[in-house]
């Protein structure tokens, strides 16, 4: 039986290795790098639940801890192999912190794997101290007139008509995500449903839906875009921008007990990415990457662009 320490230490592992791998291979890659690969080859199948990644990968960790306990560490090692492969083809090679924090939360589940701890593997690793995101990234890393055009055309948006309102916000994304190399999709309809785009970052492809209304966003529209999402394929992820933000009711409701692969971004968002705060500048790809972050470690899909800012500002104080 897994104690109550041990079910804690596993879901900070499942977090820990949630990007390490693709919870089901994309069809046309190897099937064996993904969490199901790994699974079903250490004769582990019926642990992996399927559906939303972290959940199943919690599942899976916790089945064989209870029930198959000395594959435990063959899982881990076998799951740590093959994201190595996995996410330098990525280019986001596993670093070394990465390794040092699972190593020490595997410890809590009474093991050690002696392959993770060799510090010939470790020093052979990249370090995240040298892979932050750049927190004074330039102005220039966007060109300075394009990025006053587009927080021009930003706030130009509030002045219009409801009418034009939609359309304008919408070809303001698109634009925003040829800027920053998202590879944009526009809107395109899926057996009777609109999905208003969809972009690429790192290999994940990410379903757009933006709303432009004068008032937040609430649970309905919330719930209705995750279920375009867990419509699709498994891989899918999602983006849900709302012009106006949503209610607080919404997030702590969609929040409670619920698997989901998508994040939020609002208009303050956008703007905060543009205009930075006391010199500090964070790229629309950095904060997808940031919020997805965010959300796989703690479950809220809505943190703001300004708190990552000023997380990242006490981040260089305190190298300093």
């Amino acid at each position: 039986m897994v104690s109550l320490t041990e079910t804690l230490a596993i879901q900070k592992i499942a977090n820990n290795l949630y990007s390490f791998l693709p919870g089901q291979p994309h069809p046309y890659a190897d099937q064996k790098i993904s969490f199901s690969g790994v699974a079903y080859d250490l004769d582990l199948g019926a642990f992996w639940s399927g559906g939303s990644k972290l959940p199943a990968l919690t599942n899976l960790l916790v089945n064989t801890l209870e029930r198959k306990k000395s594959v435990f560490c063959q899982l881990i090692l076998e799951i740590v192999k093959r994201a190595i492969k996995y996410r330098e083809n990525k280019g986001e090679p596993i670093t070394r912190e990465e390794i040092e924090e699972l190593n020490e939360l595997i410890l809590k589940v009474n093991f050690k794997i002696p392959e993770l701890w060799s510090e010939d593997f470790l020093n052979n690793l990249p370090s995240q101290k040298k892979q932050d995101v750049d927190i004074e990234k330039p102005r220039k890393a966007i060109g300075e007139a394009k990025r006053q055009d587009m927080i021009r055309k930003l706030q130009e948006i509030m002045n219009l008509t409801p009418q034009e309102r939609g359309y304008v916000f919408e070809k303001f994304l698109k634009e925003l995500f040829e800027v920053f190399w998202l590879k944009p999709r526009s809107s395109f309809r899926i057996i009777g449903e609109q999905i208003d785009g969809s972009l690429e970052l790192d290999g994940e492809t990410y379903l757009i839906e933006a709303k432009w209304e004068s008032k937040k966003t609430g649970i309905q529209d919330l719930l209705g875009f995750n279920g375009k999402i867990t419509g699709k394929a498994t891989w899918s992820r999602g983006i849900f921008i709302s012009y106006n933000g949503f209610t607080d009711e919404a997030l702590t409701a969609f929040l409670r007990g619920r698997p989901t692969n998508l994040i939020t971004l609002t208009a303050q968002d956008l703007y905060f990415i543009l205009v930075g705060r006391e010199g500090f500048y964070l790229c629309l790809d950095d904060a997808i990457r940031m919020k997805v972050r965010y959300a796989a470690e703690t479950g809220n899909i809505g943190v703001s662009v300004y708190e990552l800012l000023i997380s990242m500002e006490g981040k260089k104080d305190a190298k300093q």
